[in-house]
């Protein structure tokens, strides 16, 4: 694949096909070239689609991912009648953000930062797989620990989690 034409319509073909974020090494060895010259496709795809079009190429998870641009998103959830994570309740969202910024994190040190219990919280979040079991800590009962996951990351379109946003004291 010598021109760039070529190359971006099947990384767009990939990233659509796939769904999920893939990584540039994945799509790389898909197309039987570079992770370096995918990383400058990709740029130049993300450029155009920023200038027109209902679809954007954003970084999440680790990967790269084919997404509609945010403004679309009331109409595509009215189309398929789908819910989002934006109907987590605000005891469940500070909840996940103790997590998030404090993992790993087990459900008394999180109930003592929010000062009321947070079994309800932490079993929705689980269910929606935005947290997970991530070990035990050491001491007495061994408690369970907390932290976020990759879909976590997929639903706020976050690369990693130093994309959130820092907390100043």
């Amino acid at each position: 694949m010598e021109d760039n034409r070529g190359l971006k319509s099947c990384i767009e073909a990939l990233l659509f096909a796939s769904g999920e974020p893939l990584t540039l090494a994945q799509i790389a060895e898909v197309l039987d070239t570079t992770p370096l010259l995918i990383s400058k496709v990709i740029e130049e795809l993300k450029n155009e689609k920023e200038q027109s079009g209902g679809l954007m190429i954003r970084e999440v998870a680790g990967g790269i991912q084919l997404c509609t641009k945010p403004q679309y998103h009331k109409i595509i959830q009215k189309l398929f009648g789908i819910e989002r994570f934006n109907n987590l309740t605000a005891a469940t969202i500070e909840t996940l953000a103790i997590i998030a910024y404090k993992q790993p994190i087990t459900r008394a040190e999180i109930e003592d930062i929010r000062g009321v219990k947070v079994e309800k919280a932490l079993a929705t979040l689980l269910n929606r797989g935005l947290i997970t079991e991530v070990g035990r800590k050491e001491g007495i009962g061994r408690p369970i620990l907390y932290g976020t996951t990759e879909e976590f990351l997929k639903q706020f379109g976050l690369k990693n989690l130093e994309d959130l946003t820092k907390i100043t004291s």
